[in-house]
Parts: C-alpha cells; sequence; structure tokens
C-alpha cells in the first residue's frame, strides 16, 4: 500500500502539468475504449455476477453490479460529458491588490492522492477516474471484492487508451487496489504523507467503518433516507409520478425514496390509490395507525412500521408511509429520521413549499420533482465522485469543482512587512 501511495504521489505532480487539451483528449480516447471493449467488460462482468448470484446477493445489489451494453454506453457518455466540462484547475476564484501594491490571487487546484472506496457499483471506476483525471488528480480505486473483475478490467481498459493517446500520461494516475483484504485499507488511509482525501461509497457499515479508521479526511455520506412529503395541496397525479419514479425506478440506489409522508387532510382519499399503485409495483409498506386505518386490509403487502423503519435505507422496494399533520411536521419527521441526503415535497402552494426548501436540512431538497435527480450527471456534473451530506467542504452530488482546492499567489515587486 505504501508504493501504491507513494506512486499515485508522484502521479499527481505529473498530472498538474498536463494541458486542458491533453487531459480531454485522454478522456475522449477512454471513452471510444471502453465502448470498443464493451465485450471484455461485460465478459468479466460475468463473473462477477455469477460469484454475487452463488454468494446470495440480494437482486438490489446485483443490479448495481450489473454491466451491459447501456450502462457501458453511459459511463463513456459520463466521460465525454466531463471532456466537454470547463477545466476546473488554475481558475482565479478571488483577486485583490493591497494598500502596498501586492496582488493577491486565489486560484484553485488538485487535491492531490483520492482514495476512492466503494461497493458494488463498477460503473464507478470510470466516473471517478475520469473526474479525478480531469481535475488533476490521482486516484486510487478501491472496489469491493464483488466487482473486482469488473473495476479491473474497465480501469485497464482506460488506462491503456490514455497511454496509446498521450505517451507522457502519467503511469500511475489511476491505480486499483489489487487486494480485497480489508486491512489493505486500514493500511493506505494511515498514510498521511501521501493520501490526500478519502471518498467511501456504498452501506452505511462500509462507510462509518472507513470514517472511523482513517487517519485522512474523509468525504461521505452514511445513507440515503430519503423522503417524499404530499402536502394537502398537492397535484395528486404529480405526486403519484414522483413517489413511484422514486421508489421503483431503482430502489437499491442512495437517492430513492425510504419514507412517504402525506398530509392528513388528504390521506383518506390520497393513500388508499397511492398504495395501490405501490402495490402493483410489488412495493411492501410500513405504515403509522392512521395510515393502517386508512387503508384497512384492502391493500396487501401493509404491516405496521416499527420506530427502526422510520431510520431505515432498504435500498429495496419497501417503504415507510406516514400521516402527519401539515408541512411543519413533515419538516420536523425528515430532520429527525432523515439523513441529510435528498427530500422533496409536492404542492401547488408556493409558501409552504419554501418554507420546505428552507427548513429542511439535507444536502438537495426538491419541490415537485423526484429525488432520484441527485446525482452528478443529472446535475450536469458529466459524472460525480459521490454525494457528500457533511456541511464542511463539498456537499451533495460532488464534480470537478468540488475535486479542488486552492491555494494563493501573491504578486509583488519587493514589498517587505513592516
Amino acid at each position: 500500500m505504501t508504493e501504491l501511495a507513494k506512486q499515485s504521489k508522484g502521479a499527481s505532480r505529473e498530472l498538474a502539468k498536463l494541458t486542458t487539451a491533453e487531459k480531454n483528449a485522454c478522456l475522449l480516447a477512454m471513452a471510444e475504449a471502453l465502448e470498443g471493449n464493451s465485450q471484455s467488460i461485460k465478459d468479466a462482468n460475468a463473473k462477477d455476477m455469477a460469484a454475487g448470484t452463488q454468494s446470495g446477493l440480494s437482486s438490489a445489489m446485483l443490479d448495481r453490479l450489473k454491466l451491459d451494453d447501456k450502462r457501458i454506453t453511459g459511463m463513456a457518455k459520463g466521460l465525454r460529458e466531463v471532456a466537454a466540462l470547463p477545466d476546473p484547475v488554475g481558475r482565479i476564484l478571488d483577486e485583490r491588490t493591497r494598500p502596498n501594491g501586492l496582488k493577491l490571487q486565489k486560484i484553485s487546484t488538485p487535491i492531490g492522492v483520492v482514495v476512492i472506496i466503494y461497493e458494488s457499483r463498477p460503473n464507478v471506476t470510470a466516473d471517478a477516474a475520469s473526474l479525478c483525471f480531469k481535475s488533476g488528480n490521482a486516484t486510487i480505486l478501491r472496489g469491493g471484492k464483488e466487482a473486482i473483475h469488473s473495476n479491473q478490467a474497465i480501469a485497464q481498459v482506460m488506462i491503456s487508451a490514455a497511454k496509446q493517446r498521450l505517451p507522457n500520461f502519467p503511469e500511475h494516475a489511476i491505480q486499483v487496489v489489487q487486494t480485497t483484504e480489508r486491512e489493505a485499507i486500514k493500511e493506505l488511509l494511515s498514510l498521511t504523507q501521501y493520501v490526500d482525501l478519502c471518498m467511501p461509497r456504498g452501506g452505511e457499515g462500509l462507510i462509518r467503518a472507513v470514517a472511523e479508521s482513517s487517519k485522512v479526511p474523509v468525504i461521505k455520506h452514511y445513507k440515503g433516507v430519503c423522503h417524499v412529503y404530499v402536502d394537502a395541496d398537492a397535484d395528486v397525479k404529480m405526486a403519484e409520478d414522483i413517489i413511484i419514479n422514486g421508489k421503483c425506478q431503482r430502489p437499491g440506489v442512495c437517492n430513492a425514496i425510504e419514507t412517504l409522508l402525506v398530509d392528513k387532510a388528504i390521506a383518506p382519499t390520497f393513500l388508499p390509490v397511492m398504495a395501490q399503485k405501490l402495490a402493483e409495483n410489488k412495493v411492501e409498506l410500513r405504515v403509522d395507525g392512521v395510515s393502517q386505518n386508512i387503508l384497512g386490509s384492502q391493500i396487501p403487502n401493509v404491516k405496521p412500521a416499527t420506530e427502526e423503519d422510520w431510520y431505515a435505507e432498504y435500498l429495496e422496494l419497501i417503504l415507510a408511509v406516514r400521516v402527519v399533520n401539515g408541512v411543519k411536521e413533515a419538516i420536523d419527521h425528515i430532520n429527525h429520521y432523515g439523513s441529510a441526503h435528498s427530500d422533496s415535497i409536492v404542492t401547488r402552494n408556493e409558501k409552504r413549499a419554501k418554507q420546505f426548501l428552507s427548513e429542511v436540512d439535507s444536502a438537495t431538497v426538491y419541490w415537485n420533482a423526484s429525488t432520484r435527480f441527485t446525482d452528478g450527471g443529472e446535475f450536469g456534473m458529466g459524472a460525480e465522485i459521490g454525494i457528500s451530506t457533511d456541511k464542511i467542504g463539498a456537499r451533495g452530488p460532488m464534480g470537478l469543482e468540488e475535486l479542488t482546492t486552492y491555494k494563493w499567489v501573491g504578486i509583488g515587486n519587493g514589498q517587505v512587512r513592516v
């Protein structure tokens, strides 16, 4: 691990010398190579899928793991979008001249060496590597053992393409940790002289373990306990579409909704219809007492909610449901039980919407839109390195700008301090 980190540190210094045109040319070559080598990538992924099935991975986790032509094309599309974005390095963020004539500039710079630790989703390999590369950072990728073949195949295709396109491509700019031993992570995250930042992506257990053991700074989110609140003045059809999209499109991702809150004024008419639509999509409901009384026994797959259900990130077709008395109670519920990830209000009432957007303490809040939009690609970032619910530094989807820091540059003509 020490040698790996040393190599990355050296590569980060070489990366800082590349021009924007050189970085973009590499990214475009990588995108073309991913599509051109789709079969070998799918073959590697098939090994991981077979092992995952044999080890008993859930259907949601297998969905995260699977690579098909559409997802490989999506990875390539993400790389091209990153190439098309402005270079985040070298921007003048602030500029001032002091009374003595000393000129000061605040200039964006790469962070250095970024470690990405993630589970299941091999497309993260392409997303993370491309964003780090464009922002001038060397990256060390440590995926889960369930995706080891897929991750290695993707990284190797990208590295080979960049080397062919750019003779001075830093050899160790993108590295995949070859071992799946957990001790390797602990050792890697103790190397503060070489590693500048760690970003874990995955389940709460992984992220908490990384955050508690790491000696280098960590940017993270523990869980995606996302909510939709249906206000008394909601457009009912809009609410139905947002809820189905938020829960059913991809239940195994962190921006899927886990709790539905419904204003008591419309609950008697809205809940039975909504519950039936969710049942048709094979969603199990965990409901509070008021919801249970409204639904009775007419909807299948309904169970009483426990206190733990309000905190739960199910990552599968399960949805907690609660009736609340107005927007204030919805806000209080979200701020108490939520994970500060993504939350949405559905309403035609602008005053209540603005109250919700102002008072819900989450990284991303929506008015009349699905929480599934919390994603770097959907935010126009090309891809994302991860999602942060931290309040210091980056928050929400992290793209190129969030992968830079800055330094102050002073330009004088002999000034000395008196």
